[in-house]
């Protein structure tokens, strides 16, 4: 299955990905991960980003979509895969459209930004091994402050940090969530209520998908 994951920063797309990765057995893949994948196989249109890149230049939208374009339909992404985080904007959509990828899904995981807020703040990460702890006792590191995994200091990163979050909302209000209509008019949109438990959310995502 080729799915798109939407939400707002915070909704548990990471966490929903990972499990529908073990469930399907296809790669979540970013713009990052394809970007590099390109320069590292020396592909023309990855030549011509590593040109961007060794300048200190940010590369142009045209050719990263060339590159995931070129690179959802390498034999990597044969079976499937999962779209975290991508595509941002309505130009990233229809640019993806034009190149002729199609998807069977995007989900989009809804929760209110009161709520989104409430979870960011009580978030506490590994800098080490990236664990995710709460400090809200949903679910807390046995020893507090301490990663289980590793037993480094558990910190609240940056973009945790209330005015981080602010911010991060308002970007996704005005660039990302009008995707939802996009998908919604062309009958690819399924929703989810990601205010449930990480396994209620992983269930109702399982029935959308008819699985």
């Amino acid at each position: 299955m080729k799915i798109i994951l939407l939400g707002p920063p915070g909704a548990g797309k990471g966490t929903q990905a990972a499990k529908l990765i073990d469930l399907l057995k296809v790669p979540a893949l970013s713009t990052g991960d394809m970007l590099r994948a390109a320069v590292k196989a020396g592909t023309k249109i990855g030549l011509e980003a590593k040109s961007f890149m060794d300048s200190g230049a940010l590369v142009p939208d045209d050719v990263i979509m060339g590159i995931v374009g070129e690179y959802l339909k390498g034999e990597q992404c044969a079976n499937g895969y999962i779209l975290d985080g991508m595509p941002r904007t309505l130009s990233q959509a229809e640019s993806l459209e034009k190149l002729g990828v199609k998807i069977d899904a995007a989900l989009s995981l809804e929760i209110a930004d009161s709520e989104i807020e409430a979870r960011m703040s009580n978030r506490r990460c590994c800098p080490v091994c990236g664990a995710v702890f709460t400090a809200d006792g949903t679910n807390p590191p046995v020893k507090e402050g301490v990663c289980d995994k590793c037993g480094a200091g558990l910190i609240i990163r940056d973009d945790d940090k209330p005015e981080t979050v602010h911010n991060r909302l308002a970007v996704y209000h005005a660039q990302t969530e009008p995707l939802i209509a996009f998908y919604k008019e062309r009958g690819l949109l399924k929703t989810v209520d990601a205010t449930l438990s990480i396994d209620a959310v992983e269930s109702a995502l399982k029935k959308a998908l008819g699985l």
